[in-house]
């Protein structure tokens, strides 16, 4: 809902850093696969109950997914480029819940696996809604210059992160912020299915 609005504040610094990344000769890839290990960091930090470090590496591994794009965009962009970050991206996102049902499976254990679910079937409909539209050579920037065609929803990347860095916070309340973050997950990819029926369903 609000990572367009969060791309105006951000893209100029980014692209910067991007910029000098590249003058440097780090890649995009090298960028996104960084991220990655920053995140996994994050996962195992937290699933040894460090959850503030694993709050910095939550953080360290979510800039490090803004830039490489900024990267790609002063080098150059390549479809594996937009592939690898996005399966990054959705190991990431699988891997923080993960990280909470293992440090405490007795409280969190069925809530991270009701959220698990969320993301896989919310993810299911990103991206099955991004091929349909590839299909139909539509375009949008709505997001940013993206590989994947990117649809908006009540919950976007902006949100997640707010929500992992909520729950490193309060790790006490994970359980509840899980289900209630859950259903609104639930939700986006519902909504996401009624757009795909109304704008592909007569294709």
């Amino acid at each position: 809902m609000f990572d367009a609005a969060m791309r105006k504040i951000i893209n100029a610094p980014l692209d910067r850093a991007g910029k000098a990344l590249a003058r440097a000769g780090i890649s995009a890839n090298m960028v996104t696969i960084a991220g990655l290990a920053l995140g996994l960091l994050a996962a195992i930090l937290i699933g040894f109950g460090n959850f503030l470090a694993g709050l910095i590496f939550i953080i360290l591994s979510r800039i490090a997914d803004g830039l490489d794009g900024a990267v790609a965009r002063a080098t150059r962009k390549t479809d594996f480029g937009g592939y690898l970050d996005i399966v990054s991206d959705f190991l990431f996102y699988g891997m923080i819940p993960l990280a909470f049902a293992i440090v405490s499976p007795q409280t969190n254990a069925i809530a991270a696996g009701v959220l698990l679910l969320a993301f896989y079937v919310n993810g299911a409909t990103f991206l099955g809604y991004g091929i349909l539209a590839e299909r139909q050579n539509l375009t949008t920037s709505l997001q940013g210059e993206k590989s994947l065609f990117y649809t908006d929803g009540l919950l976007e990347g902006t949100e997640t992160i707010l929500f992992l860095m909520v729950i490193c916070i309060w790790p006490a309340w994970f359980a509840l912020l899980a289900y209630l973050f859950a259903a609104a997950t639930f939700y986006t990819a519902i909504m996401r299915v009624w757009r795909a029926y109304k704008n592909f369903g007569s294709g």
